[in-house]
């Protein structure tokens, strides 16, 4: 059930639906579907890649609204929504509210397009949740700034062409007052990959090495030094941006754990099925937690402190389901799949994963004092001396893990 706030809303999701209905071709489920090229084609050529960005950016100026009916009307049909990752989500925004008429001229169409593919260098070794204490060091030197540093837990940085890094550039300034967002290449001199194996097994998170790596005075987002607003709305934008459609993925989860307990018999358990059904519950509590993001985005509110509550709540049902899902499964949760390395099945990577998305873009204790201080005005425990952690929530220290 659709529960749009506004009539023009509803008339949007008649069209996309509309659009979906004429131009997506059958059965496109991925990037690796022999039709997923046209996909792409279609939805390039109607520029319906990165569509919430300002049509000079190579959008079309959509509100956070329109995006997330877009992404229902693409869920509905069983489509995906055609991405552009970290460089959709973190840089372009980062770019349009911080970068000069003539980085988002050269950088944004890349991004569209394609070519560039971005992951984001904000945390390292000892200071995941503390964005303030940033070691990696940006030298200026002419026109380049050399980096020097590590960065850890950074997702996709096998596949990407660029890090979104965060340095330090001005060691005398004050500490939020001295960094800088730069756009550091992966493909050139001084940077070093190496994955993090996860208690999974996978390898979805790596570590980046940076010794002496260059780029362009160009390349910094939001100036020298300024480094802190331009983390602020990537924070932001990562945390708040998918509030709205949050339930989707979820969702299909959870019936897909129902399917397995029924064909397994599991389902006719009554411990089971309370299990399910709280499940069930806390999906209902996402998709209302959407709605309520939809509302705000239709009246043009972005993402703000409270956008850290969809995330705790997200994580920890995750987590929480995770163990339900090898409950359902029994005995049989316990012995791996055959298979090379350290092998395992959809539930088992369900439960093991979801461990690390309390710790992961914000540990859950972390949020907590978010949201008691930042949404709730409730006092803080007196640790937060630093008068910029008490200025507007886009000057506040982030203290999301990246």
């Amino acid at each position: 059930m659709e529960l749009d706030p506004e009539p023009d809303l509803q008339a949007f999701r008649r069209k996309a639906r509309a659009w979906i209905a004429e131009f997506a071709p059958p059965g496109v489920d991925g990037p690796g579907h022999p039709a997923w090229p046209e996909w792409e084609r279609r939805l390039l050529e109607a520029r319906l890649v990165c569509p919430q960005w300002p049509g000079e950016a190579g959008g079309r100026g959509w509100g956070g609204a329109q995006l997330a009916v877009f992404e229902e009307e693409c869920h509905r049909a069983g489509l995906p929504r055609l991405t552009r990752g970290v460089g959709e989500s973190i840089v372009g925004p980062s770019l349009i509210v911080h970068g000069t008429a003539g980085q988002r001229a050269r950088l944004l169409p890349r991004i569209v397009q394609g070519r560039d593919r971005h992951c984001l260098g904000f945390s390292e070794p000892g200071h995941g949740s503390d964005l303030a204490g940033v070691e990696t060091l940006g030298e200026v030197a002419g026109d380049e700034i050399v980096v020097t540093g590590r960065k850890t837990w950074t997702a996709g940085a096998d596949r990407a062409t660029h890090v979104f890094v965060l340095c330090r550039t001005r060691p005398d300034a004050r500490p939020h007052r001295d960094l800088s967002a730069v756009l550091l290449p992966m493909g050139g001199g001084g940077v070093e990959v190496r994955p993090l194996r996860q208690m999974s097994g996978a390898t979805g998170f790596f570590e980046v090495r940076l010794e002496r790596t260059r780029a362009t005075l160009a390349d910094v987002i939001g100036g020298l030094g300024g480094g802190w607003r331009v983390a602020m709305t990537a924070l932001a934008f990562e945390r708040g941006g998918r509030a709205a459609v949050e339930h989707l993925a979820h969702e299909r989860e959870l019936w897909g754990l129902i399917e397995t307990a029924r064909r397994s018999g599991r389902s006719r358990d009554p411990l089971v099925r309370q299990q399910l059904a709280w499940a069930y519950a806390q999906v209902q509590l996402m998709r209302i937690q959407g709605i309520r993001r939809l509302a705000q985005m239709a009246v043009k509110q972005e993402p703000g402190a409270e956008a850290s509550m969809t995330k705790l709540f997200s994580s920890e049902y995750h987590r929480r389901f995770g163990e339900i899902a090898v409950d359902v499964v029994g005995a049989d949760a316990l012995v791996r799949p055959d298979g090379d390395g350290y092998a395992t099945d959809r539930w088992q990577d369900v439960f093991l994963s979801g461990r690390a998305e309390t710790i992961a873009s914000g540990t859950s204790e972390i949020l907590r004092d978010v949201i008691a201080e930042r949404a709730l005005g409730l006092p803080g425990d007196g640790s937060h001396e630093d008068p910029c952690l008490h200025h507007p929530v886009e000057e506040e220290a982030p203290k999301g893990r990246r």
